[in-house]
């Protein structure tokens, strides 16, 4: 304002307005030089007031302003971008952000980003220290507190507490293994899942495999114990030590040589009648050793005083011999636990049984059923003759449910595909299974691998892999 103005304005507002016929006196007065320097003071003042009081209400609002920033996970990779343009803070200068280094984290004033992998978690307030724009550069930085909330590794919320090993059906909370397979080699873990580490609980799952040299045929079987049913864990192993016993002794009887004949001339001829024929001896001899699962379960509940149905489990096995032209691989499956069969090039893939899965979980059928026998049986076997192939895997639904989801995605090459690759190392832990057989650390590796961290899944988990 014109110190002239000022002063016309000031004798206005204290009841001393210059009247018309005072003009030249006012004239006269304003050519003072000390009235006008005295009013251009006054106004100095003012707008010095203004602006402290402008800077002291902008540096409140920041310090009143409600800001959150991500929150983050112990043990995980963290970044998070302060928005300063989002939150109006194009005035802001920022200085430092202090309390990041006892977190594990660390923050780039260039960038204004916060990185690093959190150590510990709890409900933090960071301290910003900051100026505005028009505050001396000898000003005492403001502060202002920011919330970041840093969870638990959601892991280390579980407990694993050891079963009880003295329990008559007692087995191992965790297996893993990897031995030759005929021409093949073959890696397998087993473990509880974190529910039932998580209370003392058994490890339900189970899985077998044997490989004959006399008659060259492998076997192997899985098998997934119902949650619900107190004796489950004996019930999967009755199932798998039963079967590969069962098909063990076939083979090596030589009771699969005419089998074999049929097999031998499969590429040759893939004819109706030969078919035929080979799926009348896949239900002989798969169906005879899943039926005598059933018995041997059964028998054992009876010498126990209880019934079949505390012993209820699933139960999936292959058999797999190498012939001049290529593989026969034949499959057997109640559940909802799947068997693949990949291609050599990773090209295809061949769901080897057909999954007993229901609307809401409660489809799921059980070896311990005998309603099983007294259906068709012809929709649970599998047969299939390839040259080559990548791998043969059998999992049970803690490995199934996570990795793929839903059922329809079983007959995906781009799942499965996937799923190899998160095998090699394509996942959030960076766990690899090098599924080379000269690898002395492949069942260890495995095992590392399905330690692996999925939201609402954490059942047994069981993983096969003929490669």
């Amino acid at each position: 304002m014109d110190p002239k103005l000022y002063i016309e304005k000031l004798f206005e507002v204290k009841q001393m307005p210059v009247a018309p016929h005072q003009a030249a006196l006012f004239e006269e007065f304003c050519s003072n030089a000390s009235y006008l320097e005295a009013a251009t003071d006054i106004l100095r003042k003012q707008q010095l007031l203004m602006d402290a009081w402008s800077l002291n209400n902008r540096i409140n609002d920041i310090k009143r302003q409600q800001v959150m920033i991500p929150n983050g996970t112990v043990g995980k990779v963290y970044g998070a971008q302060l928005d300063t343009t989002g939150w109006g803070w194009q005035d802001l200068v920022l200085l430092e952000l202090e309390g990041l280094e006892a977190i594990g984290l660390a923050y780039d004033p260039e960038t204004q980003q916060i990185r690093g992998i959190p150590e510990q978690n709890g409900d933090f307030k960071l301290k910003l220290k900051f100026k505005v724009t028009g505050e001396a550069e000898d000003a005492v930085p403001n502060e202002k507190l920011i919330p970041l909330i840093i969870n638990p590794d959601p892991k280390s919320l579980w407990k694993t507490t050891p079963s009880d090993n003295t329990d008559p059906f007692w087995k191992a909370d965790e297996t893993a293994v990897s031995a030759p397979l005929g021409d093949r080699h073959i890696v397998a873990a087993s473990k509880r899942g974190r529910s039932h580490a998580n209370t003392g609980a058994f490890r339900d799952d189970d899985f077998a495999f044997a490989h004959f040299a006399t008659s060259g045929w492998s076997v192997v079987a899985v098998s997934d114990g119902a949650g619900s049913a107190k004796f489950s864990r004996q019930g999967s192993r009755i199932a798998c030590d039963t079967v590969v016993q069962y098909l063990g002794n076939k083979a090596e009887g030589g009771d699969f040589a005419e089998l074999d004949t049929l097999l031998e001339a499969y590429n040759t001829n893939t004819g109706t009648d030969l078919q035929k024929k080979i799926s009348l001896h896949i239900y002989q001899a798969l169906g005879g050793a899943a039926q005598q699962a059933y018995k041997e379960i059964e028998a054992f509940a009876k010498e126990q005083g209880a019934g079949i149905r505390d012993f209820h489990a699933t139960l999936i096995f292959a058999l797999v011999k190498k012939y001049k032209s290529g593989y026969a691989v034949l499959t057997f499956g109640v559940g909802d636990c799947p068997i693949g069969l990949i291609s050599k090039d990773r090209s295809a893939v061949h769901l080897m049984n057909k999954l007993d899965v229901g609307e809401f979980g409660g489809g799921t059928r059980f070896i311990t059923m005998p309603e099983i026998f007294r259906d068709d049986l012809s929709g649970r076997f599998g047969f299939k003759f390839v040259e080559d192939f990548t791998a043969l895997m059998l999992m049970t639904d803690g490995i199934y449910d996570p990795k793929f989801e839903v059922e329809a995605n079983l007959e995906q090459v781009s799942k499965w595909d996937g799923f190899l690759r998160d095998l090699e190392g394509d996942n959030a832990d960076l766990a690899r299974v090098n599924l080379d057989a000269d690898n002395p650390d492949i069942a260890t590796e495995l095992s590392v691998w399905m330690d692996f961290w999925s939201p609402g899944n954490h059942d047994d988990r069981t993983l096969v892999i003929i490669f």
